[in-house]
């Protein structure tokens, strides 16, 4: 677990960048929004991002600041970055939605498009040849983990009686750092990871008990979902999530016009996981936070699913 004193450190560190976002019922349910796509990058990756960024030295920063991101955590970054002065070349996979890329460019980020390959190894490695600079890591980086940790302080505040939170897995720092919060105060709060099924590599690891290789293709749900459990992470994981639930690409587009429809909210595919499964009712009974991670969906891809489509 992340302690709980560096998340409430992390909270003092990113004041005036992330923000306090909104949580809300979804009506004519027990499932609340928290909706972390209302953030200044329309992501939860500003709270990490800030907190690594703000915590390190000018010594550390002088080489500019680097991470391997599907397009979010790379906003965060760029972010964080334009805010200290450094440069901030960022890896991306060559799939990442544009209107991302757009936004990171806008912030002052300098994108590298890779393959998903290189964009993998970087991630496993900590490291991309030809990027200097401090690397910080989208996931395994523990100033990361504390600052989305922040995310459960401000859920215990507002729904303290709180059964279970859905938590979109992309790589596992969200989850990891949201339950290390929770958990310290109330530890009977049940966390499950939600992934799309054309990469629910947390939902193989929790079925083989250790990371397995998977099957991933690429999809408009491009936030979430992997090939495989970092070994780094499956510890944490295993600590404190209590499983893991793949959801179909036709679910994600149906919670995602359903935010839409319902609380105008405009989720990216990642960000409509946790309504989806909340929904399904596979996460079974009782008071349900989702976390809306993101809202960053290229207009485009957002039509055709409010037209009743499922994009690929």
């Amino acid at each position: 677990m992340i302690p709980l004193a560096e998340i409430e450190r992390a909270r003092e560190r990113i004041a005036g960048a992330a923000v306090r976002t909104p949580l809300v019922r979804l009506p004519e349910t027990d499932v609340w929004l928290k909706l972390e796509n209302l953030q200044p990058v329309a992501s939860f990756k500003i709270r990490g991002a800030t907190n690594a960024i703000r915590a390190a030295s000018s010594e550390q920063l002088a080489g500019g600041v680097v991470t391997a991101s599907a397009g979010n955590m790379a906003q965060g970054v760029a972010w964080a970055a334009r805010e200290a002065g450094v440069p901030a070349p960022l890896v991306c996979p060559d799939h990442a939605p544009q209107t991302k890329i757009d936004r990171i460019e806008r912030l002052g980020g300098r994108v590298l498009k890779v393959t998903y390959e290189d964009w993998w190894r970087a991630i496993e490695e900590s490291r991309y040849e030809g990027a200097d600079g401090l690397f910080v890591h989208p996931v395994q980086d523990e100033l990361v983990m504390a600052g989305n940790g922040t995310i459960g302080l401000e859920l215990l505040e507002e729904l303290p009686d709180l059964d279970t939170v859905l938590v979109p897995y992309g790589g596992g720092g969200l989850v990891s750092g949201i339950a290390s919060a929770v958990k310290a105060i109330r530890p009977s709060v049940k966390f499950y990871a939600c992934e799309p099924a054309t990469g629910a590599a947390a939902e193989a690891a929790f079925g083989a008990g250790e990371p397995a290789e998977i099957e991933y293709t690429p999809s408009f749900v491009d936030g979430a979902g992997s090939r495989r459990v970092l070994d780094s992470m499956w510890p944490r994981v295993r600590e404190l999530v209590d499983g893991a639930f793949a959801v179909p690409l036709d679910e994600a587009a149906d919670a995602v016009r359903l935010l839409a429809e319902r609380v105008r909210v405009i989720a990216e595919g990642a960000g409509a996981l946790a309504p989806a499964v909340a929904l399904s009712g596979r996460a079974g009974g009782g008071r349900i936070a989702c976390i809306v991670s993101g809202g960053n969906i290229d207009l485009p891809v957002l039509a055709r699913i409010l037209a009743g489509e499922t994009p690929e």
